[in-house]
């Protein structure tokens, strides 16, 4: 960001979608996968020491629909709003709420470091919506042992890395868009036609590139967005299903016994 004495507002989106169970935290036997523990220590406290040690941070605040599970491991400092009935509307009571700048980040994210959040609000620059993503060649340099999600453009494949910078009130016009898609979720031909038949075309074409992205979503919702490119791939890893968990703990005890790696930017 522009002026680094402001302090930015992060939130952790911490609830479990309304009517469903995470299939982490029944495995694991807890209410939240929030609190399931990471190579012994809850996950959500690894993202709220990221975030806490992060210069750029002031305000925490954590989102989710149970607060007393969560409450007692929490600092004192951190506040808890309650979660909505999905994250979008989450996002935009949040944005109500706690206003701009608001950096969101998940509960899930438990490998987060300060760095990344750094160069996240440095990169974002002007734009009044930015978000985090790690492309496939970075992350293969760095978790080759990963499986992710993978959106394909004609410049880039990546995978986000659970990191959104509302950097202005001109991005709630993008929260309000996430709302519409999100309630289309189960039908993806219906989200990408919500978005534009004529880029759902250049993307099967393979045409579709992420500027061309950004500044359709802008011209939708009124706000400049940005792609902003991670250059550490352990950013896109979270805490998704088992197979995450054992690796975010492999790549934690990696850490510990190559500093070198953990300092890696």
């Amino acid at each position: 960001m522009k002026n680094p004495e402001r302090k930015v507002t992060a939130l952790i989106l911490a609830g479990t979608r309304q009517g469903s169970k995470d299939p982490m935290a029944v495995a694991a036997g807890v209410s939240h996968k929030a609190i399931i523990p990471v190579d012994g220590q809850p996950m959500i406290l690894r993202v709220t020491d990221a975030l806490c040690r992060s210069p750029a941070i002031g305000k925490i605040v954590v989102c989710i629909e149970a607060p007393e599970a969560i409450r007692t491991l929490l600092p004192p400092d951190i506040s808890i709003i309650p979660a909505a009935s999905g994250p979008s509307a989450s996002v935009s009571a949040a944005l109500t709420h706690l206003g701009t700048p608001l950096l969101i980040t998940t509960a899930d994210h438990a490998l987060l470091q300060p760095a990344w959040i750094e160069t996240f609000l440095r990169e974002a620059g002007n734009a009044d919506l930015a978000v985090a993503v790690a492309t496939r060649e970075t992350i293969m340099r760095d978790v080759p042992n990963t499986r992710r999600t993978w959106i394909h453009l004609a410049d880039m494949s990546f995978s986000g890395c659970n990191m959104f910078l509302f950097r202005t009130p001109a991005a709630t016009g993008v929260a309000e868009l996430w709302r519409t898609i999100e309630r289309e979720r189960k039908r993806p031909w219906k989200m990408a036609w919500l978005l534009s038949p004529r880029l759902l075309l250049r993307w099967l074409c393979g045409r579709l590139d992420s500027t061309t992205l950004c500044r359709h979503i802008q011209s939708l919702t009124g706000a400049e967005t940005c792609l902003v490119r991670m250059p550490d791939g352990r950013a896109a890893v979270d805490v998704d299903k088992p197979a995450d968990l054992e690796l975010t703990e492999f790549l934690l005890r990696k850490d510990v016994r190559d500093p070198a790696f953990s300092t890696m930017k």
